[in-house]
């Protein structure tokens, strides 16, 4: 993909201002575009817009009507014709695409533009009406043409940011990057109930079950500005985890069953999946049905990689309790279908880097120093056949690089064959992105004092460190450079970033090294 153009370059100066600016802004509609019947309240765009999914010839379009975003989102009961329109530059003077789509209350006045018939590996602008009201103006960006070889992209690996734990500051940062796609792999709001002693206190009064309550959850994490920014600034490629519903859920299953009757975590669960569509840049594919939602999918950017979009909570069996539970055969962190989806698309792949969003860990973390081995049954540790099975086939595919979330720290390691052989060979590489905001700003002796006696037991880690942020990856022909970016704090609105550690995957060569 190319460097940025002057354009892009006043964007990123701009940051949130641009959005508080057009937010407000109003614009002269023709008289047929108006809006007739009920009227629109003001503020329609308080949760800005932002792009996702991307196609060497589509895009989707996202924003929500929400004048009243805490609250339900404030809109009449009433369906309202939404305009938008895509343009080559960002005045908007040379416009590709325009159309009219429709906000519909039983979707929360979300809207979902997708947009077909664009040119590969190019940034468009976009924006919206309604109303007579503009709404901020997003940047996106089309995936390379589906047989284009060389080129580069540049990936920004983010998740878990917990509202109550930190501002969500390594966006600023991250938008200064310029990445070309944003890929978020889970926890973009956490359930929790408001704490009187949070950075930031959550909205409601207890965790949500409601389709209203989620919809107020996630309204307020999208007023962060840091988070707004960067939602306007590229293409986001988004999955879910546990806390987009309810900690640790397994299928069907709750963490707290004694709780949550089965029937009334699957309403919660169809009031979670409809709230997290709402408010994401996915496709139509993406629509629930009750407590369903088909999350994973396969993007392609060029000849250069190919991006396998997991699902590890929907198919999963119940965490196990014990060792022998964990390598059962039985367990199942995929399913069947999806399993055997991504072996498929592995197998066949023609790209030269399989990139592979999983939420959970998948290298080992033996927590037992010494002999014996103690697992975390949440991760793909709980799953040891199946995991056991899946770096066998990395042996036979080219290039695998896991890139997972859900730890709050930095955990970049080689994935083994056989973790219960250190000297097996090296099959892949994997990026364990620290989180935005989850843990805030950690006390680092005490990390060091937990997980520096775990290092000896655990050779196939070549990071680890517990600093807020994200990870950076230009991916070329010949290699990833890796940089994982950190904030000196996520409890003030302002941080400084700098890079942590540089690291590199040679083409052809499975691993990581440290640079």
């Amino acid at each position: 993909m190319t460097a940025p153009s002057p354009d892009r370059r006043r964007l990123l100066t701009t940051g949130a201002a641009v959005l508080g600016a057009a937010a407000s802004a109003q614009l002269w509609l023709p008289s047929p575009a108006r809006a007739v019947g009920t009227p629109l309240p003001d503020g329609v765009f308080t949760l800005g817009v932002t792009s996702g999914d991307p196609l060497p010839d589509g895009i989707v379009l996202w924003t929500r009507l929400a004048p009243d975003p805490l609250n339900g989102g404030g809109m009449p009961d009433a369906v309202f014709a939404v305009q938008w329109e895509l343009a080559e530059d960002e005045r908007f003077h040379r416009t590709v695409r325009r159309g009219t789509a429709v906000a519909r209350p039983e979707l929360g006045h979300s809207v979902h533009v997708d947009v077909r018939g664009l040119r590969p590996d190019r940034p468009y602008w976009y924006r919206f009406r309604a109303g007579g009201r503009l709404s901020p103006a997003g940047r996106t960006r089309t995936a390379p043409h589906a047989h284009r070889r060389g080129g580069a992209l540049r990936v920004a690996l983010a998740s878990c940011q917990n509202w109550q734990h930190g501002y969500f500051t390594p966006y600023a940062d991250m938008l200064a990057q310029d990445p070309d796609v944003v890929l978020f792999v889970g926890d973009y709001i956490y359930e929790s109930a408001p704490s009187a002693t949070a950075v930031r206190r959550h909205e409601g009064k207890g965790e949500p079950y409601t389709l209203e309550q989620y919809r107020n959850r996630y309204a307020q994490y999208r007023t962060d500005p840091d988070l707004a920014a960067m939602h306007a600034g590229a293409p986001w490629v988004v999955t879910f985890d546990d806390h987009e519903v309810d900690n640790n859920w397994a299928g069907e299953v709750p963490q707290d069953p004694d709780k949550q009757p089965h029937d009334a975590f699957v309403a919660r669960l169809t009031a979670a999946f409809q709230a997290y569509y709402e408010h994401m840049p996915v496709r139509a594919t993406a629509v629930p049905h009750g407590p369903h939602i088909q999350m994973y999918r396969r993007l392609e950017f060029g000849r250069l990689a190919r991006l396998d979009v997991l699902d590890t909570r929907q198919f999963r069996t119940d965490q196990a309790t014990t060792r022998e539970g964990a390598e059962s055969p039985a367990m199942t962190m995929l399913g069947a279908e999806q399993k055997r989806w991504l072996l498929d698309g592995l197998r066949e792949s023609p790209a030269r880097w399989n990139l592979i969003a999983s939420q959970i860990m998948m290298a080992e973390t033996d927590l037992l120093p010494g002999e014996g081995k103690l697992w975390s049954y949440d991760a793909w540790d709980g799953y040891q056949a199946e995991r056991n099975a899946l770096l066998r086939e990395f042996a036979g595919i080219r290039n695998p690089v896991v890139l997972s979330g859900d730890r709050h720290l930095t955990m970049v390691s080689d994935l083994r064959e056989d973790y219960a052989d250190p000297g097996s060979d090296v099959v892949g590489a994997e990026f364990v992105g620290t989180s935005i905001s989850s843990n805030g700003d950690q006390d680092e002796a005490a990390f060091h004092a937990r997980w520096d006696p775990l290092r000896a037991d655990n050779p196939h880690w070549k990071v680890i460190d517990c600093h807020r942020g994200y990870h950076l990856f230009d991916i070329r022909r010949d290699g990833i450079d890796a940089a994982v970016r950190v904030v000196d704090t996520v409890v003030r609105p302002q941080a400084t970033a700098s890079t942590l550690a540089r690291l590199r995957v040679k083409c052809d060569e499975p691993g990581v090294q440290v640079v």
